[in-house]
């Protein structure tokens, strides 16, 4: 059985989950947010050889951006 144009509509609608860092205080992408360099690593990503915990090893982190 083929689906119909809507059920193929539906499934692009389904969001992908983004697994968050520690340090992240909102997932890559959203509105509003902006990436920042780790506090921890200072965006080396490794912390004593081993990756940085706070920033997974990319070091960067995702920030809200703004606000008063």
């Amino acid at each position: 059985m083929t689906k119909t144009k809507a059920a193929h509509a539906q499934d692009a609608k389904i969001p992908t989950q983004t697994a968050l860092n520690p340090g992240d205080e909102a997932p890559p992408g959203t509105k509003g947010t902006g990436d920042d360099v780790c506090p921890d690593c200072h965006g080396k990503g490794r912390i004593d050889g081993a990756p940085c915990a706070t920033c997974g090893g990319s070091g960067t982190i995702t920030r809200a951006v703004g606000g008063a």
